[in-house]
C-alpha cells in the first residue's frame, strides 16, 4: 500500500467546477427541459463548410500536421477579415489560430505570467478565464462594475500593484451581454499602455450587437499591438462552437512563447476544422448577420417579459452577444433557484456564482439557441418558474 493517498494536485482542487456539466447533467434527469444555459446559436454552419468537408479527397495533407500556428490559407483568410472589419494591420503583430478562444486566452496567459502574477478581471466574469488564470498558479483579482455591468476605470486603477501583467475585457460581454463602448475601451488600454500591462481583449461576440450598439476592436488603436492581445472564435458567429477554431493576435515578442505553449498541448488546430474554417470565412460576417434579425426579436421580447415582473428581478437592457445576468429578490442561491427551474418548470439557466456573483441571487439567460418555435415556450416557462418560485 502507498504511504500516503493518490490525491489531485492542490491547483486543479481549488478551482471551480465547471457548471456547464453540472447544469447539463441535470437537465437529462428532467427530459424536455427547455435550456437557456448554454451560450450557443440556434443556427447550424454555413452550407459551404458541409460541402467543404464532403468534398475533401484522400490526402496526407490531412493526416499529417499543419503549422502550428494554423495553415497559411486560414491565415491570410483572417488576416484580410481583420484588416477589413476590424481595422487592424498585422504589421508588428502575429496572428495563431487556435482551437477556439479559451485556448487563446490559456495562450496568453502562458506567455504572459508567472506563477504569483494577478490579472484584473471585471467582475461579473467569465468563468472559463478566472479558471484559467488560477490553473497557471497566478491570482484573479475581480472588481467591480456599475449598475448596468459597465467598467469603473477608478476601481480598475485602485485593483493595480505591482504583481499586475494584464486587464481582461469581454465585450460584448459574457456574462451580462452589455457592449462597451470605444471610449471606455480606449481608456482601459491607455491605462495598461501607461503601466506596462498587457490588454488581453475577448472578442468573441464581436457580430453580436443590436439597436445602436457598436463592436469596438482594442487592437485597431495605433501603438496598441506591443502590449494588446485580442482573442477572436468562430463558435459563435458561424454555429461553429464544437469545431473548435479560434484565433489570437499578439504582440510579435510574444509569439515563440505562444507557440511553445500550444506545441506543447495541442501541436496545431485540427486540419479539417481549418478548412471547414475557410469556407465559414469565405461566407463571412453576412451570415451571421442574416440570423441577428430572430435573436433581437427574441432578445427583445425577453427582456419585455422580465421587466413585467421588475418587483421580482432587474436587469438592464443589454444590446450584446445572447445573454442577459438577472438580479433576482430572493433568498435562494443561484444554484437553489436553477435546480428548482429545471425539476420543477422543466427551464434551465445557470447560476451567477459561477460568474463571481456572490452578492445575491444572480442567474445568466442565454437565448442564443432559441428558435422561433422554442423561444415562446421557453420565456413562458422562465416567467412562470420565477414568479412560482419567488412570486
Amino acid at each position: 500500500m502507498p504511504s500516503k493517498p493518490f490525491t489531485a494536485s492542490n491547483r486543479m482542487l481549488d478551482i471551480q467546477s465547471p457548471v456547464i456539466p453540472i447544469v447539463s447533467d441535470l437537465i437529462k434527469k428532467s427530459p424536455g427541459t427547455i435550456s437557456l444555459g448554454q451560450g450557443v446559436v440556434y443556427y447550424p454552419p454555413p452550407q459551404s463548410v458541409y460541402d467543404k468537408v464532403t468534398s475533401l479527397e484522400s490526402s496526407v495533407d490531412f493526416n499529417w500536421y499543419s503549422e502550428v500556428e494554423g495553415t497559411h490559407e486560414l491565415r491570410s483568410c483572417i488576416s484580410n477579415k481583420l484588416k477589413k472589419e476590424n481595422d487592424i494591420d498585422l504589421i508588428n503583430s502575429s496572428l495563431v489560430v487556435t482551437a477556439g478562444a479559451n485556448m487563446a486566452f490559456m495562450n496568453a496567459l502562458m506567455a504572459i505570467t508567472d506563477p504569483g502574477d494577478e490579472v484584473i478581471l471585471l467582475r461579473p466574469y467569465y468563468f472559463n478565464h478566472e479558471m484559467a488564470i488560477r490553473m497557471v498558479s497566478c491570482r484573479p483579482v475581480p472588481i467591480e462594475t456599475n449598475i448596468d455591468f459597465q467598467p469603473s476605470l477608478d476601481n480598475i486603477v485602485a485593483a493595480i500593484t505591482h504583481k499586475t501583467k494584464a486587464v481582461v475585457t469581454v465585450s460584448p460581454n459574457n456574462p451580462t451581454g452589455v457592449v462597451y463602448s470605444e471610449s471606455t475601451l480606449r481608456a482601459i488600454n491607455k491605462l495598461c499602455q501607461e503601466n506596462g500591462l498587457y490588454h488581453i481583449s475577448d472578442e468573441a461576440y464581436e457580430y453580436f450587437t443590436y439597436s445602436n450598439a457598436q463592436h469596438f476592436s482594442v487592437g485597431s488603436i495605433p501603438e496598441a499591438d506591443q502590449y494588446t492581445i485580442s482573442l477572436y472564435s468562430l463558435s459563435k458567429a458561424f454555429g461553429f462552437a464544437s469545431w473548435r477554431i479560434g484565433y489570437m493576435i499578439c504582440p510579435e515578442h510574444l509569439l515563440m512563447s505562444v507557440k511553445k505553449a500550444q506545441d506543447t498541448y495541442l501541436i496545431c488546430p485540427t486540419r479539417i476544422a481549418q478548412d471547414a474554417a475557410i469556407a465559414a470565412m469565405q461566407v463571412g460576417r453576412a451570415y451571421t448577420q442574416s440570423h441577428l434579425k430572430q435573436l433581437d426579436r427574441v432578445r427583445s421580447s425577453l427582456f419585455t417579459a422580465l421587466e413585467s415582473i421588475n418587483d421580482l428581478c432587474s436587469t438592464p437592457d443589454s444590446k450584446g452577444a445572447f445573454y442577459f445576468l438577472v438580479k433576482l429578490n430572493t433568498t435562494l442561491t443561484g444554484m437553489q433557484l436553477v435546480e428548482r427551474l429545471i425539476r420543477e418548470h422543466k427551464v434551465a439557466v445557470i447560476p451567477g456564482e459561477t460568474f463571481g456573483m456572490h452578492d445575491g441571487c444572480y442567474c445568466r439567460i442565454a437565448y442564443g439557441a432559441l428558435d422561433k418555435e422554442s423561444s415562446e415556450t421557453g420565456i413562458k416557462r422562465l416567467l412562470a418558474g420565477l414568479k412560482g418560485i419567488i412570486g
